[in-house]
């Protein structure tokens, strides 16, 4: 009986305990921000950058994506366009893209014969370039005119930084479940970071979509690594574990296109969920050796699939207890205070991204959809991959075209 009470209490109680530290953070991490002067890099004193767009079967965005590159008020920067073997017209769409923005992008082409993922088409990418810093976006990633030049302001103020990565915002909106990862973004993974940068120093992981990278820092740990599921949560901790480290800059924004099919998510989240796991098999080492920040963060990680697993095994027992006893016993004070925070947490959310993620304040109705939407959707998907890591460990990187709301 007492362990039953206690797995109750951990499996409502831990969401309540992160809401607080991310809730705390982010403010905290706010005021310091308004309290720090920072001025801009300068265009005579800008550094030369490589923008690396990897892209497999990606007709349908990337044209929209140059267009963003070439509205960028950052002068000093090349493209490098690499497709990945794709089974469509992209590789054509690339040389039709380059001869339509000659003269005004300087783009460069590596066409891949064969497609071995997101990594190693970004390892091609990163032989060709030839700036001192890196920003590696997704094909369907649409900048702000402002993001690289903030990207690169926090790299230059900050040389022991290795890689700094910007904030993303769901821009595809014409159904529940993409109005529900809007409210996530914003909500949730903006807010994480925030209160992982100001609490510990450090953050979990990059993200994929937009991030930067100093050349240096870059090849000391060998470029992408094919051989896992996520190359970003990946190369970030290995960054670590060179001693560099890794910033946020929610300043830098970049329009994403989010899975608009429940299936499409949840294929999404198990590969970021495995991601996790195969962070936790490689840096082992890092609960003794890291600093304390990051040390933090692996454990959460830790605890994150301890609370996924006795969820679902009290899943399981509120369901027996439903069907043979005819009972079930739920602290309502609990719940209500779980609600009560996740209100407040997307207000703070709410509030620091209205200007820039354009939100309307109806979007804060879906705030009781999303909380069991979040940790439901959460639940599954890791589950569904400490299932797959432990049936088959070794996986290589290949790309498939993913569901992006169009």
């Amino acid at each position: 009986m007492w362990f039953n009470n206690l797995s109750t209490a951990f499996v409502v109680g831990y969401p309540i305990f992160v809401s607080i530290i991310w809730i705390t953070g982010c403010l905290f991490s706010s005021l310091y921000r308004r309290q720090q002067s920072r001025t801009l890099v300068k265009p005579v004193e800008a550094p030369f950058v490589s923008i690396l767009v990897p892209a497999h079967n990606e007709v349908a965005t990337l044209e929209e994506a140059i267009q963003s590159l070439a509205a960028l008020d950052y002068s000093h920067y090349e493209v490098v366009l690499i497709d990945d073997c794709s089974s469509d017209a992209t590789r054509d769409l690339m040389a039709s893209l380059k001869e339509q923005w000659r003269g005004q992008l300087d783009m460069t082409i590596v066409a891949l014969p064969v497609n071995r993922g997101k990594a190693n088409a970004l390892n091609q990418g990163l032989r060709v370039a030839r700036g001192d810093y890196l920003v590696a976006i997704d094909a369907d990633s649409l900048l702000s005119p402002d993001a690289v030049t903030q990207l690169i302001t926090t790299l230059i103020a900050q040389p022991d930084c290795g890689a700094v990565t910007g904030k993303p915002v769901v821009r595809n909106r014409s159904n529940l479940l993409g109005r529900l990862q809007l409210l996530e973004y914003i909500g949730v993974i903006d807010l994480i970071k925030k209160a992982q940068a100001y609490l510990t120093g450090s953050i979990t992981t990059v993200s994929g979509v937009i991030v930067a990278f100093r050349r240096e820092a870059l090849v000391a740990v060998g470029g992408w690594n094919p051989d896992v599921m996520t190359e970003d949560i990946d190369v970030t901790w290995r960054l670590y574990r060179h001693h560099w480290r890794v910033a946020y800059e929610p300043r830098a924004i970049c329009w994403i296109l989010v899975p608009e099919r429940l299936r499409g998510l949840i294929k999404q989240r198990q590969r970021w969920s495995r991601g996790g796991l195969e962070v936790l098999v490689t840096n082992w080492r890092g609960f003794y050796r890291n600093p304390w920040g990051q040390r933090f963060l692996l454990l959460e990680t830790v605890v994150s699939n301890l609370w996924a697993v006795l969820t679902a095994l009290s899943v399981i027992s509120y369901a027996i207890q439903l069907l043979f006893l005819h009972g079930l016993a739920l602290d309502g004070n609990l719940l209500v205070i779980l609600l009560l925070l996740s209100g407040i947490q997307f207000t703070v959310g709410f509030l620091s991204s209205q200007v820039t993620a354009k939100l309307a304040v109806p979007e804060l109705l879906l705030v009781p959809v999303y909380v069991l939407y979040y940790w439901m959707v959460n639940l599954i998907s890791c589950l569904s991959a400490i299932g797959s890591y432990f049936i088959s460990p070794q996986r290589t990187g290949t790309w498939r075209s993913p569901d992006r709301g169009i």
